[in-house]
């Protein structure tokens, strides 16, 4: 039930009613009348499971139980339910009292667990359970506790007694006197009278300003209600008798095997419990445990835990719930209950989270919680790294080739840091957003990355890193965290990735039920084999423009700083003889797949040499006339080609020329040639006619007929202007992909580099924002552009192919909405391919399912 309801919780009162575990349900009450525990009990008791007797007082008669009269009726019915009597008999029992809210909050009051116990009956007690001793550290707390909040005795009163008087035989009669000599009246003897002003110390409890203030930060009203539940506390031989909690799933190998804890004595709050013991010591044995675990499992479908009281070798359930932040266990359930019959494949890929594929295909910190945190960025590329801190990407190819294990640290990367990257364990970046230059060939190569984190000052003079009052020093070990974004100083232990075959099995399932495509977005050869192991079924982007990073840098710096056309051509024809290699190795990579060549699209920014480092005073001089104030806006993509006339063409005969080379070896991709950065219908017509004059080059050259070679041309949607006219390049265009990280940019007037930490984090604290429009797809307005280019486009070309290349082909939200828009397939980097498949196909399940409802 959300807060807004609250209205409904101050009349639902039942006249004082004491409802019996497992009957609010027949009443049609929820936990808006029964808390959140009174619901879960009748829920679990729905489902045969052996409980703990107990009843309920609802949310808006729980002040009625600090009526003697309530209370004794209380204790009355719960005796009947329990079949025992109150500290009586060789079968005794006393009362715990618990509380739970209409919402899951935290801080609720403690429970006071020795309700009934008093001098008179004590020895009775002991002669049961056979330990005295922790009955009576209990027994001190809850006196404690009552004395103060329902009774009025001062706490610093106690707490000094407390201090003065250690031994808990002592203590309580010493207790009792102080509460005698303060409050109004003697600590009640009979269960009734306790009973009564244990509920009165609960609710005044829930009412102090301190556990009001704990409710707005969890942005919970602060008059929210409780509900009170009475619960029986059978009580037995101290070796046939403990509490503890087991987990369904063995967190290293997601088999089902009860494991957790086991401790002797009575479940409390305080003090502290003994020291536990594993769950085999659990009298009778864990199979007691099993068949309940089995229950909970197939009904949460998803791991379960629970907790537990034993008595007499009797088990009865405390409280239920399923365990889904458990990656590999839930992946193995999921899999477990197909092979049961308990559920069909689709329940089995709806019942896998995104999340838990991320989780098993990266490495992961092995966080003990001293770790010192130094700084947190955003969460780049997933995975976990640890290392040497090392300041420039020369310094990481030098301690990479001696086998040291570095991190890089710089304020951004450009292409002439690709060795240094490659080189690195991990890459963190005091600069940049999700979509940053550092951010993509990280996730590309496969890299863990943290962008963004402004908090860390590099003096690279002195060879230190700085945050929050801790200094790194070049050589200094450091771990990073690209799931969460959080940089850790000094050394931190790696847990490796190990995925399950269950995985595998679930990736599989969800293939034959996604109608989206899944691709992957590589530039080299290595990245196109792990694409196609991780389940691509093609390239949807190859960025030409990766493959001239590092020490082919300067091949494409030639063809841009050419002094004259021959000096261009001598450029072109050195760049296009490399690219074909590259090309070659990147189709025999991907084998027989569909395969997106992006002709070359990067800001003139990350091409051009440094300020003095041109090579000589003329190409410093068109080095320093090319550079521009906005070069993510400037000579790029399709504009940079129809400037430089021969370079789209030079790029398409590499590329044919390499679908040529490996034809001969068996392998024949589907090529699909991308003109990027589209924004009027004549530019794509351009560079349409170049590429296919290319083509017929080749062919003439290798003597065949043009028509042998097999592609397509399309154009990059990464313009506004491109999105409303899909229509008129559709006309000229094969296949349309929209490059959602520009697409995004251009929309909103954000700069990726430079918003997501100083705008975007401020904006989704604040509410303006959901979400990162670079991590999630914006439905509204780039979505909308994506719906218009789709329907034009369409009514252009029926056939049209139409995919989406940016980051956010690898985001569940942002794929849910690419089915909703009817494209044919989404583009990522290979570490997310598996996540988008498995996204895919939830997507899919979830519209059919909403055209049946």
């Amino acid at each position: 039930m959300s807060v807004s309801g609250r209205a409904s919780w101050a009349g639902t009162s039942l006249g004082h009613g004491l409802i019996p575990y497992g009957q609010g349900r027949a009443r049609g009450l929820d936990a808006a009348t029964l808390g959140t525990h009174g619901g879960q009990m009748d829920e679990l008791i729905s489902l045969g499971l052996p409980m703990v007797a107990g009843l309920t007082v609802p949310v808006a008669d729980a002040a009625s139980l600090t009526d003697p009269h309530v209370a004794t009726a209380a204790v009355e019915l719960l005796q009947q339910l329990a079949g025992r009597r109150l500290a009586h008999g060789e079968r005794p029992m006393l009362v715990r009292l618990t509380a739970s809210a209409p919402v899951p909050v935290a801080g609720l009051p403690p429970d006071l667990p020795v309700v009934g116990l008093a001098p008179h009956n004590r020895d009775a007690v002991m002669k049961v359970i056979g330990r005295d001793q922790v009955l009576h550290e209990v027994w001190a707390a809850m006196l404690r506790s009552i004395g103060e909040h329902g009774l009025g005795v001062a706490g610093a009163a106690m707490d000094d007694l407390m201090l003065d008087v250690t031994d808990p035989y002592e203590q309580v009669p010493a207790l009792l006197e102080l509460i005698a000599a303060e409050a109004a009246a003697p600590f009640p003897d009979d269960p009734a009278g306790q009973l009564s002003v244990a509920a009165r110390a609960m609710l005044a409890r829930w009412q102090t300003p301190r556990a009001k203030r704990a409710r707005r930060t969890q942005k919970l009203p602060a008059d929210l209600p409780l509900a009170l539940h009475v619960q029986a506390l059978a009580l037995g031989p101290w070796d046939l008798s403990g509490f503890g909690t087991a987990t369904s799933r063995d967190a290293e190998t997601g088999a089902f095997r009860p494991t957790g804890t086991f401790y002797r004595g009575v479940r409390r709050s305080t003090p502290r419990p003994p020291r536990p013991e594993d769950l085999s010591a659990v009298p009778g044995g864990v199979g007691l445990l099993e068949s309940a675990l089995l229950t909970l499992e197939q009904h949460f479908a998803a791991p379960a835990t629970l907790d537990f009281e034993l008595r007499d070798g009797e088990l009865a359930l405390l409280s239920a719930r399923p365990d889904r932040a458990a990656a590999l266990a839930n992946i193995c359930l999921a899999v477990d209950l197909v092979d049961a019959g308990a559920r069909d494949e689709r329940a089995a890929v709806r019942q896998v989270r995104p999340a838990d594929v991320q989780e098993l295909l990266h490495p992961r910190l092995r966080l003990t919680g001293t770790e010192t945190e130094l700084v947190r960025g955003l969460p780049a590329s997933a995975g976990a790294a640890c290392g040497e801190m090392v300041l420039s990407s020369d310094a990481a190819v030098s301690r990479a080739d001696e086998g040291v294990p570095v991190v890089l640290v710089a304020t951004e990367t450009t292409p002439a840091d690709l060795p240094g990257m490659l080189a690195s364990a991990g890459v963190i970046t005091t600069a940049g957003g999700l979509a940053s230059h550092a951010a993509v060939v990280a996730r590309g190569v496969g890299v863990p990355a943290v962008c963004g984190a402004g908090g860390l000052r590099i003096d690279a003079a002195s060879g230190t890193a700085t945050a929050g009052g801790e200094t790194l020093r070049e050589g200094d070990m450091v771990a990073l965290d690209g799931r969460t974004g959080a940089v850790y100083a000094g050394p931190v232990e790696i847990s490796a990735a190990r995925p399950p075959r269950e995985l595998q099995t679930v990736l599989g399932w969800a293939d034959t039920l996604r109608k989206l495509g899944v691709r992957a977005n590589a530039d080299t050869g290595r990245d196109a084999r792990t694409a196609v192991e991780l389940g691509a079924e093609g390239i949807g982007l190859c960025r030409t423009e990766h493959q001239f990073l590092g020490e082919r840098l300067p091949l494409i710096r030639r063809v841009i700083l050419a002094a004259d056309p021959e000096a261009e051509r001598r450029a072109l024809d050195a760049l296009a003889e490399a690219q074909r290699e590259d090309f070659r190795e990147l189709l025999r990579g991907i084998g027989s797949r569909p395969v997106t060549v992006r002709l070359l699209d990067a800001p003139m920014h990350e091409f051009l040499p440094a300020p003095g480092h041109a090579g000589d005073a003329e190409a410093e001089e068109r080095a320093e006339e090319l550079r521009e104030a906005n070069p993510m806006l400037g000579v790029r993509g399709v504009r940079l080609a129809l400037l430089h006339d021969r370079l789209y063409p030079a790029q398409a005969e590499a590329l044919f020329g390499a679908w040529l080379d490996v034809r001969a070896e068996g392998v024949e991709p589907e090529l699909e040639v991308m003109i990027p950065l589209v924004s009027l219908p004549e530019e794509l017509t351009a560079a349409a006619r170049q590429v296919r004059a290319a083509a017929e080059a080749v062919a003439a050259r290798a003597g065949i007929d043009v028509t042998a070679l097999p592609y397509r041309i399309g154009s990059m949607v990464e313009t506004p202007r491109a999105a409303l006219l899909a229509g008129e390049l559709a006309r000229t265009a094969q296949f349309l992909s929209f490059g959602t990280n520009d697409l995004t940019q251009l929309t909103y007037g954000f700069s990726r580099d430079d918003v997501e930490r100083r705008v975007l984090e401020p904006y989704v604290a604040g509410g303006l924002l959901a979400a990162s429009p670079f991590e999630r797809l914006d439905a509204d307005g780039v979505g909308a552009l994506i719906e218009i280019a789709v329907q034009r486009a369409r009514a252009v070309r029926p056939g049209i192919k139409l995919g989406l290349c940016g980051e956010h082909g690898g985001d569940p939200a942002s794929i849910e909405l690419c089915d909703r828009l009817g494209l044919d397939y989404v583009s990522c980097s290979p570490g997310r391919v598996p996540i988008a498949r498995l996204a895919a196909a939830q997507a899919t399940c979830a519209a059919q399912e909403d055209r049946t409802s």
